[in-house]
């Protein structure tokens, strides 16, 4: 475990203590907890929520039950949002639990060995990027980061530091996406020639927001944390799946970073290009085209929100067939390759059944996640490419081997984003 020595100044917004001082580990007995099926305390993974809001919910409560994991912190700049997740922690039989608005304090807890990170997209880089520096291994929320440039960023730290990342592209670990990738990588519906991603839309940023006092127990201008300073509506900072934060550039790339980072890095993987990315992007409204699309260097389109999508998240067309695969189903065409079974000659995807227990699995093993940084940086840059395409109206040609915008030089000062004096990304050497 990270040996860093503690720096802790006490909250008071909840009526529970920092971790009891830190006089010893903070794992208690499973017996304890009254909770036999756990393993020895000394073999559990010690686990810190960093910004517990909507998303934290599902991984809160599965982190939670698992035997090898034993939660240690919750931080969040909302104290009424800590309190909740404690709440739930203690229900399930977690006690002395830290608390926190300051995630430093969590990443300075030597007992902590993991944090999974859920900040809206603004902090995702800097709060993952810390956490390696202090030799905590990472899950941290999709998209990986808001800009390109700290998504290399993270790749540098992830080796660097040697640590276990894994971002929360969780369809990796479905079954149905993971047939829908074998069956392309493998060339069942012949050569792909275009690929329709369904995203939806967000509601426009306001013009005007109606400013108010900021809630007690906010800590606001942290909230903002490296992004320009705006007085507070509740719109902006609200945590909505509808809207609120998502809606704004300033805090995620909207609909790119929303559901486009889970379906195009769905493309990626099912194309085997992990490692590579398309060479052009081109948004609605440009030179008439009605829908915003990519291409890969071999002329593969990958389209936004183009119909018919026959009911799916993702439509792959090839030249011999069609998969289309959602959430909890997938469908082919022809209706019977849906039911092929692959042998060991065969191309397969890594496969995983639970996208939270592989990471806890390769904390113990030391092996990569299904979604490490490498692989959250080349889905980023998509969602972030796109979204810089949209906001300009123009197209970019993006080199995926220097990872540059090459033709725009306005696109290409878009990589990266001004960061607030006092919240700069640590220095990774």
């Amino acid at each position: 475990m990270n040996q860093t020595p503690l720096r802790f100044t006490r909250r008071r917004f909840l009526g529970t203590s920092i971790a009891t001082a830190f006089a010893g580990p903070q794992i208690v007995r499973a017996e304890t907890l009254g909770n036999n099926s756990k393993t020895g305390a000394n073999s559990r993974i010690g686990l810190g929520f960093i910004g517990v809001g909507l998303i934290s919910q599902g991984h809160v409560a599965s982190f939670a039950g698992m035997k090898d994991v034993q939660p240690l912190a919750v931080c969040d700049v909302r104290d009424w949002k800590i309190k909740e997740a404690v709440g739930k922690l203690k229900e399930l039989g977690n006690d002395d639990i830290q608390t926190t608005s300051r995630f430093e304090e969590v990443l300075a807890n030597p007992d902590i060995d993991a944090v999974c990170v859920m900040t809206p997209d603004h902090w995702h880089a800097g709060v993952a990027i810390a956490a390696m520096k202090a030799g905590k291994d990472v899950y941290v929320e999709k998209p990986m980061t808001l800009t390109i440039e700290e998504g290399k960023l993270m790749v540098e730290a992830e080796k660097k530091y040697g640590r276990i990342v894994q971002v929360g592209s969780q369809q990796r670990s479905a079954v149905h996406f993971r047939i829908a990738a074998n069956l392309v990588r493998n060339g069942m519906i012949g050569d792909i020639k275009e690929v329709y991603c369904r995203l939806g839309t967000f509601p426009k940023q306001p013009k005007e927001e109606t400013i108010i006092p900021v809630p007690e127990g906010f800590d606001y201008d942290r909230w903002l944390g490296p992004t320009p300073f705006y007085e507070y509506s509740k719109n902006r900072a609200e945590g909505n799946y509808g809207g609120g934060w998502r809606c704004y550039w300033d805090y995620g790339s909207r609909k790119f970073g929303d559901w486009g980072a889970h379906h195009f890095d769905i493309v990626q993987w099912a194309l085997g290009r992990d490692d590579t990315g398309p060479v052009e992007f081109i948004p609605a409204g440009y030179d008439g085209n009605k829908y915003h699309h990519f291409r890969y260097a071999d002329g593969i389109t990958v389209w936004r929100d183009k119909q018919p999508d026959h009911g799916h998240m993702i439509r792959f067309i090839g030249t011999e067939g069609e998969v289309h695969v959602s959430r909890g189903k997938v469908e082919t065409m022809p209706k019977t390759l849906v039911r092929h079974r692959f042998g060991e000659g065969d191309e397969q995807v890594y496969e995983s059944k639970d996208h939270r227990q592989n990471f806890i699995d390769s904390i113990k093993s030391r092996k990569p996640t299904i979604c490490p940084a490498t692989v959250g940086k080349r889905s980023g840059e998509i969602c972030l490419l796109g979204g810089i395409a949209e906001r300009l109206v123009q197209p970019l040609k993006w080199d995926p081997v220097t990872e540059q915008i090459t033709n725009n030089a306005e696109g290409a000062s878009m990589q990266q984003r001004p960061r607030r004096k006092g919240y700069e990304l640590p220095d990774i050497g």
